[in-house]
């Protein structure tokens, strides 16, 4: 019998690189937790202006520090917007970097929830959503200017201060910014065990107000036509409109309603948070709110919102994306998969205009907006590496 011959497997030129750049990034390991606490540690609640341009303006002059040229957004409600731009050799459209420094938490969160490490992770406010991933941008454009002496390719970074409160003021900004651009990368965190986000729900906010006729609950209780009792069966109405099995969610979220128990109310209101798969959907789910008549003929109802942001779909460009950073992920034997998420971010708008988006290139972890947020401080090699990657390779 003739014996089998097998080949010696030998590590690649390639694959020696890929190494060699991990371990550049292990070794700044320490500092990147550092910068991540640090940014951390500058409370930006998107509700603050003052604390959120606080942010704007250190991170302004960090990745100024980098050889960007910073550009001032100046919003009057939420925080001013970042955009930081970087020449490349190549003259070729730039990648954009997207991402909020905005968090949800009220200023003085940091008294009851400080940061701090334990058992390989590191906690806090806003830390996961998103702070180390804007923390990422600034390591991997460090380091591929370190390996090149110039960035390969033009690079855009934009930090907006309203994502977690809809995106009103930084939208347009965003999809000018993409239109100009080769692809975009958005840093949130990733999905699970470190997937990428190659699909995101669409959201959207309607708002069903009632109008009823007031009356004395004792003393005329007929005259009366009750606004919280239509909206009642309005409410039974809309949750007929889930379909989970298509991906379509309807969760009416925050009631308001009446001024006293012995007054028959007037008016109550309804919001009512929805979630699509697929942007055919939205239209439908329109008409389907829009087409609410009242079961009680006194009573009128009006209809406000809708979707404010399409889902970001699995499109030939996003798959395209995917396939480089796995191939990129492949140079380390590292299995890194995609997932398809139900929350919504700014890659919805990038990707809802037909530009090549991947999401969920930012920090792994768990907890996003909760006591108990945190990231797994020994993944942020290797997201870090990925992105410098992804950077080159676009």
């Amino acid at each position: 019998m003739c014996a089998k011959k097998y080949k010696k497997k030998t590590i690649s030129q390639s694959d020696g690189l890929w190494r060699d750049r991990l371990r550049h990034f292990e070794g700044q390991q320490e500092e990147l937790v550092r910068t991540i606490r640090e940014l951390s540690e500058i409370e930006s609640p998107s509700d603050n202006k003052p604390a959120a341009d606080r942010m704007g303006v250190f991170l302004a002059q960090k990745f100024e520090a980098l050889g960007g040229s910073v550009r001032i957004y100046s919003a009057d409600q939420f925080g001013n917007h970042v955009q930081i731009d970087f020449p490349g050799r190549e003259k070729t459209k730039p990648v954009l970097l997207l991402g909020h420094l905005d968090t949800v938490y009220p200023l003085g969160t940091l008294t009851t929830m400080p940061c701090r490490e334990a058992d390989g992770r590191l906690y806090g406010p806003g830390v996961l959503d998103m702070k180390s991933g804007v923390a990422l941008m600034w390591f991997a454009i460090q380091a591929l200017q370190a390996w090149h002496g110039a960035l390969p390719r033009p690079v855009t970074v934009f930090l907006v201060s309203d994502e977690e409160v809809g995106s009103s003021s930084s939208r347009q900004i965003t999809e000018t910014l993409a239109r100009q651009s080769a692809a975009v990368l958005v840093l949130e965190p990733a999905a699970g065990h470190g997937a990428v986000k190659t699909a995101r729900k669409g959201v959207g906010d309607y708002t069903l107000t009632v109008t009823g006729v007031a009356a004395h609950a004792g003393l005329e209780p007929g005259k009366g036509h009750s606004a919280i009792l239509e909206l009642a069966r309005q409410i039974i109405e809309v949750s007929k409109l889930n379909d989970l099995k298509r991906g379509l969610s309807v969760n009416p979220g925050v009631i308001r309603g009446g001024t006293r128990t012995n007054v028959i109310a007037a008016e109550a209101t309804v919001e009512i948070d929805v979630r699509i798969k697929s942007a055919k959907q939205a239209a439908g789910l329109d008409r389907s709110f829009r087409a609410l008549k009242p079961f009680d003929k006194h009573c009128t109802l009006s209809i406000e919102g809708g979707i404010n942001r399409l889902p970001m779909e699995r499109n030939a460009g996003v798959a395209a994306l995917y396939k480089k950073a796995k191939s990129i992920a492949g140079e380390l034997d590292w299995k890194l998969d995609e997932a398809a998420v139900g929350g919504g971010s700014d890659g919805n708008f990038t990707a809802g205009i037909g530009i090549p988006t991947l999401d969920g290139m930012g920090g792994v972890g768990q907890g996003a907006h909760a006591l108990h947020e945190h990231i797994v401080i020994a993944e942020l090699p290797r997201r870090a590496l990925l992105l410098a990657g992804m950077i080159e390779s676009i």
